[in-house]
């Protein structure tokens, strides 16, 4: 297992960070595009499946296991613990890609719920989701960068970059948890 690691940071190694960088912006890109047409590029089902209703709570668990464990994280390499750290903060993107996965398919088949409610709960719903997507898009290529600078063995750049990940990562994470439970109150 360790040797396998240290080929993949050898391997890492050699690819310039410009090259990394615009590689996983280009991967970003066409993932979001993917995502937008894979949600968006049809209607719902006319006869979702019974299970696809339990979805959004098994996202808001995800996203709430992200934030825990992105907390975890960042106390961790605080407290030097750059092993567990490093666990810590795989078991957050591994959380994350299981509510990728689990969101592309919720909405793939059901589409969208919407927002019921009025007045001033209306208001803060619709920023709190808007700002949520928006940064939903720009942290996938935060992760990946900081992972990228991790497992390359650039730990300087992976430091200065995970400065901006840690705290929108964790706030795409816990907004995920408060849409959910702001639908389900007005939904």
């Amino acid at each position: 297992m360790a040797t396998e690691s240290l080929v993949q940071i050898a391997v890492l190694r050699n690819v310039s960070p410009r090259r990394g960088v615009l590689t996983i912006l280009g991967a970003s890109a066409a993932t979001l595009a993917a995502l937008l047409v894979v949600i968006y590029g049809h209607g719902r089902s006319e006869s979702p499946p019974v299970w696809i209703a339990w979805l959004p709570a098994v996202n808001a668990f995800l996203n709430a296991t992200s934030a825990a464990l992105l907390i975890a994280g960042a106390i961790a390499v605080r407290r030097r613990a750059f092993a567990q750290h490093a666990r810590l903060m795989l078991a957050a993107l591994l959380a994350s890609a299981l509510f990728l996965v689990s969101y592309i398919v919720y909405h793939a088949v059901h589409g969208d719920t919407r927002f019921t409610g009025h007045g001033p709960v209306r208001l803060a719903y619709f920023f709190i989701l808007f700002s949520h997507v928006v940064l939903s898009a720009v942290v996938l290529p935060l992760i990946f960068s900081s992972l990228f600078f991790s497992l390359s063995g650039r730990f300087g750049n992976h430091r200065n970059i995970s400065r901006y990940t840690l705290p929108v990562w964790l706030y795409v994470s816990v907004t995920g948890v408060i849409v959910f439970v702001m639908l389900r109150l007005y939904g």
